[in-house]
């Protein structure tokens, strides 16, 4: 029996979905946990030998891990008054008593000004999942509580528990919200498609059951073996599974509507409806969820992991729409396409919209539109000029401005910029004093504290005169472990947030420089073996990599011009140029089969336009569908988020209508057969004769 012949068989069908009920019933056990296995501590996200990482586990035998708020006050007009500064003792000790504040409170301090008064108050944050982010957000909202309370004074809490508390404030319940505004787009776009009341019903609840298994695997990896899953992993997962899964069940139902119009048994039709659209929906799917398996060679923990995570999610949507989605339309019969039901016998509608105008354009003049398109999507690229992705500032990674952002604005004027977020070094015991002094004669450290020594190691910190996580920031650590790493017998380590952040820079680049050539390496050789060709797989990585390149040349003027955004997360073009690789291949791997089965028949030009032809609709359908549940991103109040979401949007559409529709329609047209070779398809006579013909007389009229 063939494999498709399962779902759609008359009895297999209820097997398959007896299967995928009983999947659900386990899966939605522990879907349910999947937050709880999140995990947002620094440590998990950078590679171990990173010196960051090894200093952070030093600090752990002085300081238990914590993430300090920094409390500010100023006075309305003028310096801060006596009674100020004994408020702010007042709430110095309150801060003490807070539920995980367990290190000493430091402050307050009066600035040199006069005009300022800081307290770093540090809260304990070793909790997993939402157990560690709920600490700390409870400990600053009663601290912001207690502070919006004095007269005349005006108060920020800001630092990394600050971030902390407001990122968490801008996620609160943005998961529910994401998944609704994801299903109101795709059903939008199902109704539109099919304009049936019904057919929408049968992919999104396959896309549901989907999800809800993906995040249930995943949990159980992570609960059980070594998988990290990041706080942001949950929303991709969303679009990603949405997007792919509605993908794969439009083009299974652009097939199946085809073989229903040509058997009058619908489970005949099913299975030869998936034996002939599978092979591209597994290719597509297998393309994705291997380019995202790469990312097991990151040297970043955070995208060596999330990476297998989301391809859980693509193996997740692929198995259940090729078995259980199959299987539901069986059962259903053809009253799920009403009011326009594909009867048995009826003629196929005709194919006179504008994707045949396209193709009698393309075909008149291949080369020029091919060279024309090229060059067009190269000029969109131009936009990559000056574009660096190497550094975000916390205060810049939101849509908004909230209270932490304000605060370290504020901070800054009466200050040393980098007060609430130290360095950290450990070294030997008995090198405390020249690394006291060596780090306090650094350029570019305002203060180190005194020497803390315990179990034959001693902890400082340093005060850094630059703001946070800026480059200045960065060469300042970079000159203070050239430094410290010099002085006999240190055996020094520097860590801290910016510490951290430039490990986390460098790792970023070190995996874009891997993983670019090996995703295409890899993608390259999965539409060689489709389409069992060589000059068909170099062809179309070069239009998608052209493509990907102007999407981002688009985007990063659209970052900085329109949306105003200050930088891009060093590891935001590599989640950009995945998706966009992967997702841009899948549309032309759609194309691509079909014109490969009619090029057998037909000749390879005039298989060109009839795959267009065939393919045009579903696959705009689709690339509308994954744009819409990537733009869903857009919505959450985070840089990062918006900036995947307009890229990845903006990248699908330009493959879908550009660089799908015209520039590789017009490259197959030049190129004619040879675009098969060395498979017996290029040497292939039928048809040659049309294909010897000026292209004017092979339009469809």
């Amino acid at each position: 029996m063939r494999v498709s012949a399962i779902p759609s068989g008359r009895r297999t069908k209820w097997a398959v979905l007896v299967f995928w009920i009983g999947l659900l019933a386990v899966a939605g056990i522990f879907s349910g946990k999947f937050d709880d296995v999140v995990k947002n501590e620094v440590g998990t996200f950078l590679p171990k030998n990173a010196e960051s990482t090894q200093a952070l586990e030093l600090a752990k035998r002085f300081t238990p891990d914590v993430s300090s708020a920094v409390v500010l006050y100023e006075r309305d007009g003028g310096a801060v008054t006596a009674d100020d500064q004994a408020v702010a003792r007042e709430d110095a000790r309150r801060f003490a008593g807070l539920a995980h504040v367990t290190a000493p409170v430091v402050g307050p301090v009066v600035a040199k000004d006069g005009r300022a008064i800081e307290i770093v108050v540090p809260i304990e944050s070793g909790g997993t999942g939402e157990t560690g982010a709920g600490e700390i957000e409870a400990a600053v909202k009663q601290m912001r509580s207690v502070l919006h309370s004095h007269p005349g004074l005006t108060t920020h809490v800001t630092g990394p528990a600050g971030y902390a508390a407001d990122q968490a404030d801008a996620f609160s319940g943005a998961d529910k919200s994401l998944l609704l505004l994801t299903i109101a787009i795709v059903v939008v776009i199902l109704l539109f498609t099919y304009r049936s009341p019904v057919l929408w019903i049968a992919p999104l609840i396959c896309v549901g059951v989907a999800l809800v298994v993906a995040q249930a695997t995943i949990y159980l990896f992570a609960r059980y073996g070594d998988l990290t899953v990041k706080g942001d992993t949950g929303f991709i997962l969303t679009v990603l599974v949405f997007g792919a899964g509605t993908d794969y069940a439009l083009l299974l139902i652009a097939r199946y509507r085809e073989e229903l119009r040509r058997y009058e048994d619908r489970h005949e039709a099913m299975a030869v409806a998936l034996r002939r659209a599978g092979p591209a929906i597994l290719g597509s799917g297998v393309t994705l969820g291997l380019s995202l398996l790469c990312f097991l060679v990151a040297e970043l923990n955070s995208t060596k992991s999330v990476g297998p995570a989301l391809a859980i999610g693509v193996a997740s949507a692929l198995a259940a729409m090729t078995t259980l989605f199959p299987a539901l339309l069986v059962v259903l019969g053809r009253w799920v396409f009403w009011p326009v039901r594909p009867a048995f016998g009826s003629p196929e509608p005709p194919r006179r919209g504008p994707w045949a105008w396209i193709g009698r354009v393309v075909s008149r003049r291949p080369r020029v539109t091919w060279i024309g398109t090229s060059v067009v999507l190269g000029v969109l690229a131009l936009g990559l000029i000056g574009f660096t992705a190497d550094n975000m500032r916390l205060k810049d990674s939101f849509t908004s401005k909230p209270e932490a952002v304000t605060g370290e604005q504020a901070m800054a004027l009466h200050f040393p910029a980098g007060g609430g977020d130290p360095v950290q070094i450990i070294g030997a015991a008995g090198a405390a004093g020249p690394l006291r002094s060596t780090a306090a004669a650094t350029p570019g450290i305002a203060d180190v504290t005194t020497p803390v020594v315990k179990d034959g190691h001693v902890y400082l910190e340093g005060t850094l005169t630059a703001a946070s996580n800026s480059e200045a920031a960065f060469a300042t650590v970079d000159r203070l472990r050239d430094a410290v790493h010099a002085v006999p017998g240190g055996q020094a380590k520097v860590g801290g947030g910016n510490a951290v952040n430039l490990d986390y820079k460098r790792a970023a680049e070190h995996d874009r420089t891997l993983l670019v050539p090996l995703v295409l390496v890899v993608v390259g050789l999965i539409i060689g073996v489709l389409l069992r060709a060589l000059v068909a797989p170099l062809v179309l990585l070069g239009t998608v990599v052209l493509s990907f390149g102007a999407a981002l040349g688009v985007s990063a003027l659209t970052f900085k011009h329109v949306f105003g955004f200050a930088g891009t997360d060093p590891a935001i073009p590599l989640w950009i140029f995945v998706f966009l690789i992967a997702l841009g291949v899948d549309y032309n791997i759609f194309l691509m089969t079909r014109v490969h089965e009619e090029s057998k028949a037909h000749g390879t030009r005039q298989g060109a336009l009839r795959g267009l032809k065939a393919t045009g609709g579903v696959i705009t359908s689709a690339g509308v569908v994954l744009a819409g549940t990537f733009t869903a991103l857009a919505t959450l109040p985070l840089v990062f988020a918006a900036e995947i979401g307009f890229a990845v949007a903006f990248g699908v559409l330009l493959d879908t209508f550009v660089v799908r529709s015209v520039l590789v329609t017009a490259l197959t047209y030049d190129i004619g057969r040879r675009m098969w070779w060395p498979s017996a398809l290029s040497r292939e006579e039928r048809g040659s004769e049309l294909e010897e013909n000026p292209p004017h007389t092979l339009a469809p009229r």
